[in-house]
């Protein structure tokens, strides 16, 4: 089945005039792939509306992201049958989407030329569909080269061998997450099957290179440790890998574990046991002093299994494998047979090699003489590199003493997709024909709305009429699929405390109408049913029904935003054709955890049944779950793809209490968490370090730990990457429609309760603390403790002004004469010549950028408790900052209070914070902590001050005062590039407690 490529061409707005009287009789001509189509011509219309579909067809899928469709929009001049140009849209096979992804957008009518003259919209909706009911449309004829082309189609049919191909996303959970780094799968290291396992002696321990402190004052146990680890690629020394194996894996990040891996199929003619002669048999895999077990399949003596178990290598204390079958009995389990094998004889596997196949072995019985019961079985030595390691039952998940594996669910790793959000935007038009109870009175009517647990409400309209108006907008947040429907209902406040339902009606989100851009949505009317049963003669005296004018859509223009934007992981639009090309891949070994607290009691003793979340753009990763171990080792490795630097990565620690004896009812407690920028790494270079787990508890800070990382971000395009910096941080919508804060903050908590709920459903789930924490719910909330932190930050950007406003005092006193002179030599010359003002304050940054180049960051920021003021914070601020919101403070004119003043200052401690925010990306102008932007902005520099000496300083003020003072015509609504340049910039909001 070929795939084709839609056009529905929409329509046009705002045409320039072609025809000298004011209007254009306009028609499209599409182009794509040596072929064309043409729309019918509109008379005498500016805003033509055609709704017409197009297909092409795709000559070879492999080279459709290098296609382009060309929409050129002319003006029909009848007299000469001639045409006149209108303008065109160049659209990019990148941003094709499947058909149920596809939305109308408005392209701007781009100029063929300099001295083109050109205006308006074109909405085109593309999509690729393989839907064989769809006809092909009808060329344009009377085409000679239109002919050639498609009898040449006729003559040359497509191959059968070609293979349709699709569009590349991310792996889906059931893949290794290794399967899409960059690099090639490396040769295998050996075959399985045939060659014995090498004794490689243990790697060294993780060599202490440095440790890096952001102020002189932090505590260095609260510092960044760089290690020098032995990973799966070699010795990472400073960043960069010494290849030392010569077959490394595409777990190149992580340390080589190995396990023994045990896959249990099936069983067939088992004897009977009981008295009954049925039989309960499951199998019971041992060795040393790990087991795993099987469920029990009632009256089955041919049972089927296929689970698989993993016993780590460096656990293992003994050198023969049992598998033995049992039955399962009240009182005690009978034994069936039992399969042993010796461990030098179990062959090794390396991917990217076959799956070993499973086969059968004959049982003994406890003399050890042969019956005629078989097990299918196959076992093998692997990585976690392997396919089975994801679902396998793993033995350093899981005590000695736990044999039943009834928990392997909740402590297996897994890869998570959050769901795809959309804003619901519903515009509350009017009401028509309402019928209250009360026929006496005129309603106070108003409409809520609710989707889900989102409620609603629009202002109570009080007007001496049955047709109230309102034309108010109200915002949700839904999540695909689409299960919950839009409910809207008309209610009469008949007194305090007392509202009835006039009408009700159900509007199901997946009819609503999708758009990626501002254009209007039609509005329609729907019908208001009564909620409770109505007599039929009633109805039937009714001349009119009641109705509401609502205007619905689903807003994928905007980026829904699920986490605070200050450690927003993904900026994407939710619409897939707004979104740009890849510019790198992010890949994280998440290595292990040293010196953790216990977080429970289990024998007497404290312990720890610790995981890691990490979390980036809509994928979520979950390690396995280490039971029983204070210094667990993960040694997992995940990879995501990057569309923006300026984006955040969180990984988390956490410990897993849904193993004890409360199970589901307690909570996963937090252990600490780690935020990397990723416009703060060197593309190519591997971050090894000790990141600590700093949690703020009701008693002050407290290290939980250490986590060990290896992070590596690979550029795939450094020109799309670079030219992120000029775009906006956010998608177009949020600046042409933005929200206001109070909806921004209302639509992020719905979104957050959204995907914490949806997660929460998975297997094993991801509970609504873990999401929360991850997604930072909370960092809105009011602090006294944030609030100062934010105040220093903000003296800290202005220090510099003071030093400077001292130093010049100094000047004045002549403090130091020589320094004095050489400043009036220099004010004198800059007097005498004023051109070179500018040019020398641009080279003075540049060589400031160039000699801090040298002392430039070589490792990510981290959470600091110097700038948090989480050291020396009272104790009655941190009683504040846990307590809860509202607060519970007794008295109801305090409590009243109090939550009104944390919320009055929980905004001034935003705008604290935001504007300490913009100071300090000044100051990472030329600090090289983002090593691109520094880069950009240095070079910037260089230019600037070549410029500038060059060109007369009248020019150059004459050419900014023309540029600021622009007609509108000439003027964006998006902001400009400098701006967006500087909007990338990284703050310190990253190394905040």
């Amino acid at each position: 089945m070929n795939l084709r490529l839609g056009v529905d061409v929409a329509g046009a707005h705002n045409l320039l005039p072609k025809d000298g009287q004011g209007s254009s009789s306009a028609f499209v001509e599409l182009f794509f792939d040596g072929q064309k189509y043409r729309t019918s011509v509109k008379e005498k219309d500016l805003d033509p509306v055609w709704d017409e579909s197009f297909y092409f067809n795709i000559s070879d899928p492999s080279i459709l992201p290098n296609l382009t469709l060309d929409a050129f929009v002319y003006n029909n001049v009848k007299g000469n049958n001639s045409r006149s140009f209108l303008g065109k849209v160049s659209i990019t096979g990148t941003s094709f989407v499947p058909y149920s992804d596809a939305v109308v957008l408005h392209y701007p009518l781009e100029k063929r030329g300099i001295f083109s003259r050109v205006r308006g919209e074109l909405g085109l909706k593309v999509y690729i569909t393989d839907d064989p009911t769809l006809k092909s449309s009808v060329p344009v004829v009377n085409m000679a080269r239109e002919a050639e082309t498609k009898l040449k189609s006729v003559k040359e049919p497509v191959k059968k061998s070609e293979v349709r191909h699709t569009f590349h996303h991310l792996p889906h959970q059931t893949q290794a997450p290794a399967n899409t780094a960059i690099p090639a799968a490396p040769p295998p290291m050996q075959r399985y099957g045939y060659e014995q396992i090498k004794s490689n002696p243990p790697p060294p321990p993780p060599k202490l290179v440095r440790m890096y402190s952001e102020s002189a004052s932090q505590p260095v146990d609260y510092a960044l440790k760089e290690t020098s680890p032995y990973l799966g690629g070699g010795r990472v020394v400073g960043g960069r890998v010494l290849h030392t194996d010569k077959a490394s894996s595409t777990y190149d990040l992580v340390e080589k574990m190995h396990f023994l891996f045990v896959r249990v199929v099936k069983a067939r003619d088992l004897p009977h046991m009981d008295l009954t002669g049925s039989l309960d048999p499951y199998v019971e895999v041992r060795i040393g002093n790990y087991k795993g077990v099987t469920r029990h399949i009632e009256k089955n003596q041919n049972p089927m299994w296929n689970i698989v178990f993993a016993f780590s290598r460096e656990r293992m204390q003994a050198s023969v494998l049992e598998v033995v079958v049992k039955d399962k009995d009240l009182l005690k389990d009978d034994f069936v047979g039992f399969v042993r094998f010796d461990l030098n004889e179990v062959p090794l596997r390396v991917p990217p090699d076959s799956p070993l196949a499973p086969q059968w072995y004959r049982l003994e019985d406890k003399h050890g003489d042969r019956i005629k019961s078989e097990l299918m079985l196959a076992v093998w030595i692997g990585t976690q590199a392997d396919e089975a390691f994801p679902d396998a039952w793993h033995s350093d998940a899981a005590t000695p003493v736990d044999s039943s594996g009834a928990a392997s669910t909740l402590i297996r790793s897994k890869v998570y997709q959050a769901p795809r959000l959309w804003y619901v935007r519903v515009n509350v038009v009017e009401a028509q024909d309402l019928a209250p109870a009360d026929k006496s009175r005129f309603p106070d009517a108003y409409v809520k709305a609710h989707i889900g647990n989102q409620v609603m409400k629009t202002k109570t309209v009080q007007a001496r009429s049955l047709n109230p108006l309102w034309n108010e907008d109200l915002l949700f947040v839904a999540a695909e699929p689409f299960e919950d429907h839009l409910i809207l209902s008309v209610e009469d406040r008949v007194g305090p405390g007392k509202e009835e339902v006039i009408g009700r009606t159900i509007i199901p989100l997946n009819m609503i109408e999708k758009r990626a851009d501002d254009r209007i949505i039609h509005s329609r009317w729907f019908n208001l049913e009564k909620p409770v049963a109505v007599d039929v003669d009633q109805l039937k005296k009714d001349k009119f029904s009641m109705r509401i004018h609502l205007r619905i859509c689903l807003d994928g223009g905007y980026h829904v935003l699920d986490e605070s934007t200050h450690y927003s992981s993904d900026l994407r639009p939710t619409a897939k054709q707004l979104w740009k090309p890849t510019i790198g891949v992010l890949e994280l070994g998440i290595l292990n955890a040293v010196g953790l607290h216990p977080m429970k009691t289990r024998d007497g003793r404290g312990t720890s049944d610790t995981y890691c979340v990490a979390k980036y753009g809509h994928k979520w990763v979950r390690t396995r779950t280490i039971v029983d171990n204070l210094s667990p080792k993960y040694n997992e490795q995940y990879t995501w793809e990057v569309f923006d630097t300026a984006t955040v990565l969180t990984v988390g620690v956490f410990d897993n209490s849904q193993l004890g004896d409360k199970g589901a009812n307690s909570k996963d407690l937090r252990i600490g968490k780690v935020r990397i920028r990723i416009s703060t790494l060197e593309a190519g270079r591997v971050y090894t370090h000790s990141y600590p787990l700093l949690v703020l508890m009701p008693n002050g800070v407290k290290k939980m730990g250490e986590v060990h990382l290896a992070i590596r971000f690979s550029c795939t395009n450094f020109v799309n990457m670079l030219y992120t910096y000029t775009r906006p941080l956010l998608p177009k919508m949020h600046y042409v429609r933005p929200f206001s804060v109070m909806q921004l903050d209302m639509l992020r908590h719905q979104a957050v309760q959204i995907v914490a709920a949806r997660l929460g459903r998975a297997e094993p789930p991801l509970r609504r603390e873990v999401v929360e924490y991850m997604s930072d719910a909370d960092s809105h909330l009011w602090s006294m403790r944030r609030s100062k932190a934010n105040f220093f930050r903000l003296m800290t950007i202005f220090a510099p002004v003071f030093a400077v406003g001292k130093w010049f005092g100094d000047i004045c006193m002549w403090r130091n004469p020589i320094t004095t002179v050489l400043v009036h030599v220099l004010f004198l010359m800059l007097v005498c010549f004023p051109e070179l003002i500018l040019p020398t304050v641009f080279l003075y940054m540049f060589l400031i950028g160039i000699w801090n180049f040298r002392y430039r960051p070589r490792y990510p920021p981290h959470m600091n408790t110097k700038i948090s003021q989480a050291e020396g914070v009272h104790p009655d601020e941190l009683d504040e900052e846990f307590d809860t919101f509202p607060t519970s403070k007794n008295p109801d004119l305090v409590r009243m209070r109090y939550d009104r003043l944390r919320s009055v200052a929980g905004r001034i401690q935003t705008v604290i914070g935001d504007i300490a925010t913009q100071g300090e990306r000044m100051q990472s102008l030329l600090s090289w902590r983002d090593p691109r932007a520094t880069a950009i902005f240095v070079t910037f520099c260089l230019i600037a001050a070549v410029v500038l000496y060059v060109t007369p300083f009248q020019a150059i003020a004459a050419l900014i005062g023309i540029y600021m003072m622009r007609h509108p015509r000439f003027r964006h609504r998006l902001p400009s590039i400098p701006i967006n340049f500087f909007r990338r910039l990284p703050a310190r909001t990253d190394s905040m407690l």
